[in-house]
């Protein structure tokens, strides 16, 4: 318990450190501790929160380049992680489990995974089996894991496709592609990429119809963003699907392709490190139209550029060619990979420029880009140390190439020839070439090893734009011929010659086809030097084969890892024997003075040896464990194959057998009817025919059990076809079901909300009515006050009203009276109308009469009457 608390307690201390340069230095002590780590973290009796905190502090170093490939490689820091999930496989729902795929996630990441790792095959089974977890962390971790190991991978892709669970795995990862969370469909995306882009499945998912829906995934997600490491992954699922010769086609006849690059372009200004590198890493891609981007970059701005002057840089802070030219200029310990990768990105618009007679266009651009870039081929500061001076030489050199590039065309050269003055160049190249004789005289150890050669890659970089500009600056030619015959030149030459390089070995020939005719060119040297190397890369080469029978593992590597660790630990044997034989000569040398200290500094040394022989042994132990994993690994694939070789041989044979059974029941059924026919002509063979017609009866039988079997199985595949058709339909009934009842609970929210703020406007409302309430019972007091009066006014108003009905009855019976007179009237009427209608027929009786007088009179007569008719 005391140890565990004072561990904890170191770790606690330990993490707020910038230890990670000591530790992974090399030394013993350092290598000891991070080993111990190791193997506490790897133990399963180690308490969860113990095992955590190292994984935690481990993971701090993780983020760093060189630290995070010591503990890939060296340490072996992926294959505990894998033993730690491993041993909590059952209870995946761990925090523990959690923290280490995360940080197996990071640790992966572009680095490729040793096949003789332990637990990688367990790791990837758990990975397949927890993809589909109830937990999105998990199933996010397992998934960007898988990418990781399968990318560029075909041990690990050959693997996976081997295990009998992997067409439920393609199924799983199809469905991922319709998540709602886009990382999850990246991850996928590029798992399904690196396992069947070239099968029949991935030429469905990424055929001519559903490719340009990924393309226009991808830019949404490089440009919108969906965090920093969804946009990594979408850059590297492009760039990957992008190698395969039919989808770069479908990209360059993609329609939103130059909007997309546009985009892309605009990305530039991000202040994000990351955004900008993969920016420039996909824009870097072969196939994409670089023509076009180099009319967006190198286009002539609007308003014109004042190279005297550095607020050229602000006013044109909204076009891609400066952001470029700020990450070029970005400070040397910021990211290494943003101005590298910038400076390349540069590197091809400018050859594609040269090639596509745009130059002209980018001239304007070319003096911005001199004008800042020039300043960074400054000499630095010496006190600077070995990691600052490594990243200015990487970039000097690339700055150098890019130059070299420029002067392909003549006014580009001629504009570089007005800017670069010799003395920026000879000054760097004595600088590296200083440096470089001091590494290779000092302790030759990985780091040195290193730096010398980048050291040496720039010289020949830098000698190389001087000899493009030596033309046009006579100060430049006298400078570059008197490097050349500069004895120091042997080292670069040397290792450039020998360099398993093509590039490196082309520059340095161009070089030395211009120093082999000077007089004082040290060839000699130089051959000695060329015949040295060979000689070392031949031991070393040797010493690899016999150390270890899995020699081909080191190509697996990625870099060449014998020839980077060889040389210092070649070199550190022989310190160690000078070192022994000077103390064995000081010994005797001092044996008369008998210095008492010389007891103890050979016990410290002794202490040193008996370390680095025990580093060495844990080491070759390792290496032999590696080697045993190696051939067991082979010796199961063996025997795997030639399994599966005789089932497929037994599987062949049955088939034929079944074929030749049919035939022969053909036959023999044919050669049956004929034998029938011949009972009744030949009597005498019946037996011979019965005892053959037995033979074939059992044949029959055989073949009927057979095909009753055939049949059984064949009833119970399309049962189970059908069973999986139904649980398929139920599936997808289930899912839009959850799918509606998802819809459903959003518009119960929102109808809630809607009920909840109408229920306050109503509380409101009631509030009112209440004030209304009180004012209506006052109101309706008042009116009851009202109606007692008006009860009394209507007592009254009864009162006169039955001294008007007397009134009336005495008005009624005068009415009775004067209708019984008008009846009286009515009747003298009606004998007055008789009368009246006798004297009108009368009246009638004499016109006629009269009109018959008028008839017969005369005219006076009718005159007469007619005046007596009218009357």
């Amino acid at each position: 318990g005391l140890l565990v608390a004072s561990l904890t307690s170191f770790l606690l201390d330990v993490s707020g450190l910038k230890c990670d340069g000591v530790l992974f230095s090399g030394q013993v002590l350092p290598s000891e501790c991070l080993s111990g780590l190791m193997e506490v973290a790897g133990d399963p009796n180690t308490s969860h929160a113990l095992t955590g905190s190292i994984i935690s502090l481990l993971a701090q170093f993780a983020s760093g380049g060189e630290a995070k490939e010591a503990l890939h490689s060296s340490y072996n820091f992926t294959g505990t992680l894998a033993a730690i999930i491993h041993c909590n496989r059952t209870t995946p729902e761990e925090p523990l489990v959690l923290q280490c795929l995360n940080v197996l996630q990071r640790l992966t990441y572009n680095v490729r995974t040793l096949h003789c790792a332990s637990h990688i095959h367990e790791l990837i089974s758990f990975l397949m089996q927890h993809v589909q977890s109830s937990n999105d962390d998990i199933v996010k971790a397992c998934l960007g894991l898988m990418a990781n190991l399968c990318r560029h991978d075909i041990s690990v892709q050959s693997h996976i496709k081997s295990q009998s669970n992997v067409k439920a795995f393609y199924r799983a990862l199809i469905n991922f592609l319709g998540h709602n969370c886009l990382t999850v469909v990246v991850f996928a995306l590029s798992i399904l990429s690196s396992l069947t882009l070239n099968e029949e499945v991935g030429q469905k998912l990424f055929n001519a119809k559903n490719i340009h829906q990924t393309f226009q995934l991808i830019f949404n997600i490089t440009v919108n963003g969906d965090g920093t490491l969804t946009r990594n992954y979408a850059v590297d699922l492009l760039v990957d699907l992008l190698k395969n010769p039919k989808i770069a086609d479908y990209l360059t006849k993609y329609k939103h392709l130059s909007v997309c690059l546009s985009e892309v372009l605009g990305l530039l200004h991000s202040k994000d490190p990351d955004t900008a590198s993969k920016s420039h890493e996909l824009l870097s891609v072969q196939v994409m139209e670089l023509l076009l981007v180099c009319e967006m970059v190198l286009r002539p701005p609007a308003p014109r550029l004042q190279p005297g002057t550095r607020k050229c840089v602000q006013a044109r802070g909204s076009e891609p060619s400066l952001a470029l030219v700020h990450w070029v200029t970005s400070p040397l310990d910021g990211p290494e990979q943003c101005y590298m990768q910038a400076l390349s990105l540069l590197a091809e618009l400018f050859e594609e420029a040269i090639d596509s007679s745009l130059c002209s266009s980018a001239q304007s651009f070319v003096e911005l880009l001199l004008q800042e870039v020039l300043v960074l081929l400054q000499s630095p500061d010496s006190t600077e140390g070995d990691q600052l001076l490594k990243k200015h030489s990487l970039r000097a050199g690339r700055i150098s190439l890019t130059l070299s590039l420029l002067c392909g065309d003549d006014a580009l050269r001629m504009l570089v020839s007005q800017r670069l003055s010799p003395e920026v160049c000879v000054s760097q190249v004595e600088l590296l070439l200083s440096y470089n004789q001091d590494l290779s005289g000092s302790t030759c150890t990985t780091s040195n090893y290193q730096l010398s050669q980048v050291c040496s890659e720039v010289v020949l970089k830098t000698l190389e734009l001087m000899s493009h500009l030596r033309q046009q600056m006579p100060d430049m030619e006298t400078s570059f011929y008197r490097i050349l015959q500069d004895q120091r030149m042997v080292t670069p030459l040397s290792l450039a010659l020998t360099s398993n390089c093509r590039e490196h070995v082309q520059v340095a020939l161009r070089i030395l086809f211009e120093a082999a005719p000077l007089p004082d060119f040290p060839s000699a040297i130089l051959g000695d030097s060329i015949a040295a190397n060979n000689a070392y890369r031949q031991r070393v080469g040797e010493l690899s084969i016999r150390s270890s029978s899995a020699s081909e593992d080191v190509s697996f590597m990625g870099k060449s890892f014998p020839i980077m660790h060889a040389e210092p630990s070649g070199s550190a044997y022989q310190s160690i024997d000078s070192l022994i034989e000077k103390l064995q000569n000081g010994a005797k040398l001092q044996e008369k003075v008998k210095d008492v200290h010389m007891s103890e500094i050979i016990d410290v040394y002794e202490q040193k040896l008996s370390a680095l022989a025990c580093k060495e042994s844990r080491l070759q132990d390792l290496l032999e464990a590696k080697a045993l994993a190696l051939s067991q690994a082979d010796r199961l694939i063996a025997q795997y194959r030639c399994q599966r070789a005789q089932a497929e041989a037994e599987a062949r044979k049955l088939a034929s057998l079944l074929k030749d059974t049919e035939r022969k029941k053909e036959d023999l059924q044919t050669e049956l009817n004929d034998h029938l026919l011949e009972v009744e002509r030949l009597k005498s063979d019946s037996q011979q025919l019965l005892e053959h017609n037995g033979r074939l009866q059992a044949v029959a039988d055989q073949h009927q059990e057979l095909k009753g079997t055939y049949n059984q199985l064949l009833s119970r595949y399309d049962k189970s076809e059908g069973m999986l058709k139904e649980l398929q339909a139920a599936h997808i009934s289930l899912t839009q079901q959850a799918e509606g009842l998802r819809k459903t609970n959003e518009g119960l929210k929102l109808q809630q909300e809607r009920t909840l703020a109408e229920l306050t406007e109503k509380e409101q409302q009631i509030k009112g009515l209440n004030t209304d309430v009180l004012e209506k019972e006052r109101i309706i007091t008042g009116l009851q006050n009202d109606l007692r009066r008006q009860e009394e006014q209507i007592h009254e108003m009864e009162e006169n009203i039955s001294i008007l009905r007397k009134e009336l009855n005495k008005t009624e019976q005068a009415r009775k009276d004067t209708s019984i007179k008008a009846s009286s009237l009515e009747l003298q009427k009606s004998q007055l109308e008789a009368k009246l209608e006798k004297m009108e027929e009368e009246l009638s009786k004499h016109s006629q009469m009269i009109a018959m007088i008028h008839s017969l009179s005369s005219s006076k007569l009718k005159g007469d009457a007619t005046a007596n008719l009218s009357l």
